[in-house]
């Protein structure tokens, strides 16, 4: 068994810091339009000056496709949330057999900012009219090779707010089932794996760390 002592700590901690990395400088010199059939795909090309002082030309692919929001309805009362289902093509094209996937609901900035964005997106997917919403913090989630951030929101929801059915656009050919669901069973879900997007892990864990729905 490894037994550390108090000074081995320190040791290892000084040892830690000592490696830490400072930013370094970039400098892009080029880049180069791979698609914009859809959105962007750019091949950037850059000079990093590293904190030692020695410089690299490096080159990276970069997808843009503007940023986003995302907001998990909750009601506090009735210790539900509010999800959505949908096909999502690249999801199946790795490993998911159906392609459905259980989402928290989400939508894309366009000219919006990311409160119009995600009330618009909300009665758009779910049918719900929000009022208050709160936002609790964003995330970049593919920081590798995707610009994009991510706005994330909660707002509490009650039945007098549905206004229509929701289910998308037809115009963009959404077609999107809106579920309620308990918290519990909501958490059990990532257990089982039956819900695995990342944002929806993200904002019911929120919920759970906050205990929004009390302890």
């Amino acid at each position: 068994m490894l037994q550390l002592s108090i000074s081995n700590i320190v040791t290892l901690n000084t040892s830690f810091q000592s490696h830490t990395l400072m930013p370094g400088k970039i400098k892009v010199t080029g880049s180069k339009l791979l698609s914009d059939n859809w959105y962007i795909l750019k091949k950037i090309t850059y000079e990093y000056t590293k904190n030692d002082g020695t410089t690299e030309i490096q080159n990276r692919e970069v997808y843009d496709r503007g940023n986003g929001a995302t907001i998990l309805l909750y009601n506090r009362e009735n210790k539900t949330v509010i999800l959505t289902r949908q096909l999502r093509i690249p999801t199946y094209l790795n490993g998911n057999e159906s392609g459905m996937m259980i989402e928290a609901c989400a939508g894309l900035l366009d000219q919006d900012n990311p409160e119009d964005c995600i009330r618009r997106e909300t009665e758009e997917e779910t049918g719900y009219k929000i009022s208050d919403i709160e936002k609790v913090f964003e995330v970049y989630m593919s920081p590798g090779s995707v610009t994009e951030i991510i706005h994330f929101f909660i707002a509490a929801y009650t039945k007098d707010m549905k206004v229509d059915d929701g289910g998308g656009l037809e115009e963009e050919q959404e077609n999107i089932e809106v579920l309620e669901l308990s918290f519990d069973k909501a958490i059990q879900m990532i257990k089982s794996g039956e819900i695995k997007d990342a944002k929806t892990i993200m904002l019911l864990q929120y919920a759970q760390i906050n205990t929004i729905f009390g302890n």
